[in-house]
């Protein structure tokens, strides 16, 4: 049996269907005609978003191809039937120039250059026998000058901490048995046992890399620097002080940027787990379920600092706690997130701004369903990411790029707002369906979206690189 063809049709066009059919169908036809077009919109519309869950969860297992214009382009042309190779040109869209396919890198033999080790030492070799300037032993006629010098790299195994042994000369008097020791070098004479770079070492492998402390005393002891996990423990808890200063203030200079951006990821904590289910095993409703690692990036003239924060906690909760630092004489801070309420949950005030990038995602997930649609916002979004790129490549100042996208980017995003209200209001598209969610996110989230168009240095999505 031949496989039926794929029908897509509006809620608008199956009423028309039905207002010409119930004059000349008896009711009990009328009413199953009625039926079965209902069951045939909740049948698609649960296949559409059916689809789009099941791509997000393979995403989660198994990676995702990047959002590139490209592969969106590429799905959305196989889904309409046409060669893979008629999305880079997009023929249907008028000024769309064809992106060309970059050649796949070749793989390389897996060794690092030299300029990989930056960490390691560099021992200068000079040539023991010729100088620059003396005459080539080779042909006894040029001169040799320098050249750039050929790096050769040689690797050791060495324990995680290293430790040295002095030994001083000691001279004892026969007469009054006075004991005369010789001194340490200057250069360790001062320092502890200890130094500060173990803590720091002991820290990263143990809360960095996971590695107990009883293992590395393993370790440590098969390599004859003995280290037992007591002491470990007792030079981390000494110098646990240190860090949390820093870490304060990094708070405390976050706190003055004019520009934050925060994102919530999933995040395992044992402790915090078991804490949880020994509350629920009492009947206690824990106060807080989730788990979430907040990341808060400050962009600050010459830097930016970094910030993350584990618990229960979301990022709305933890923005509050760096925006607690502010100065009160600052303006408000833009803050970059997604449309997450999570994220704007505190007692803080922010100029908010959306990221683009979420947005795009809503449609790029259904672009195998609705092909031309899904072209149409993400040929226009690509135009606004070509502007922004013009103006890092000038290295334009904030004002200047406002300018520039205020003169080219305004006039492409009002036309894709009026496209797609205009969906809804001439009912082209289904509300309930997979697109209608997507372009519901995006004109319900506009403003924020948009900001980039009203506030000077306000990015266009919540990626940093």
């Amino acid at each position: 049996m031949k496989p039926p063809e794929i029908v897509n049709a509006t809620q608008a066009e199956l009423d028309e269907l039905l207002a010409k059919a119930k004059p000349t169908f008896s009711s009990e036809q009328y009413l199953l005609l009625e039926r079965v077009f209902g069951t045939f919109v909740y049948v698609m519309l649960s296949l559409q978003n059916a689809k789009t869950s099941i791509k997000r969860f393979q995403r989660m297992l198994f990676g995702h191809r990047t959002e590139h214009k490209r592969n969106v382009l590429e799905l959305a042309a196989q889904a309409g039937g046409s060669d893979a190779r008629d999305a880079e040109s997009v023929p249907d869209l008028p000024g769309v120039v064809p992106v060309p396919v970059p050649r796949p890198p070749q793989s390389g033999h897996g060794r690092n250059a030299a300029h990989a080790y930056s960490g390691a030492p560099i021992v200068q070799c000079d040539h023991p026998d010729l100088e620059s300037g003396d005459r080539c032993p080779q042909c006894d006629k040029g001169r040799v000058y320098d050249s750039p010098p050929r790096s050769i790299v040689k690797v050791v195994g060495q324990a995680p901490l290293g430790a040295t042994v002095y030994k001083l000369q000691r001279l004892r008097c026969r007469l009054c048995d006075t004991v005369f020791s010789a001194p340490l070098p200057a250069a360790v004479a001062s320092l502890p046992k200890y130094d500060s770079s173990c803590a720091s070492m002991i820290a990263l492998l143990r809360y960095g890399n996971g590695m107990q402390h009883f293992r590395l005393e393993g370790l440590q002891a098969s390599l004859y620097v003995p280290l037992p996990d007591a002491t470990q423990w007792d030079i981390v808890s000494k110098a646990v002080p240190a860090p949390r200063a820093v870490f304060q203030e990094l708070i405390n200079q976050a706190a003055q940027a004019p520009l934050l951006h925060s994102d919530d990821t999933p995040m395992k904590v044992l402790s915090l787990m078991a804490e949880r289910a020994r509350a629920e095993a009492d009947g206690v409703k824990p106060a807080a379920k989730a788990i979430n690692t907040s990341g808060i990036v400050a962009v600050l003239e010459q830097h930016r600092v970094v910030l993350f924060f584990t618990g229960h906690a979301h990022a709305g909760k933890n923005m509050e706690r760096v925006l607690a630092h502010r100065a009160q004489e600052l303006a408000p801070a833009m803050q970059m997130c997604d449309a997450l309420a999570a994220n704007v949950a505190g007692e803080f005030q922010t100029v908010l701004a959306n990221c683009l990038t979420h947005g795009r995602r809503q449609v790029a997930d259904v672009a195998e369903q609705f092909p031309e649609a899904a072209r149409h916002v993400v040929e226009a979004l690509a135009e606004v990411y070509k502007h922004d790129a013009t103006c890092r490549k000038d290295a334009l100042s904030a004002e200047q790029r406002l300018s520039f996208h205020q003169e080219h980017s305004q006039p492409v995003m009002d036309d894709l707002a009026r496209w797609m209200n205009a969906q809804f209001e001439q009912r082209l598209v289904e509300p309930n369906s997979g697109l209608g969610k997507a372009l519901r996110y995006l004109i319900r989230h506009w403003d924020e979206l948009t900001l980039f168009l009203r506030k000077a240095g306000a990015p266009l999505d919540n990626n940093l690189l």
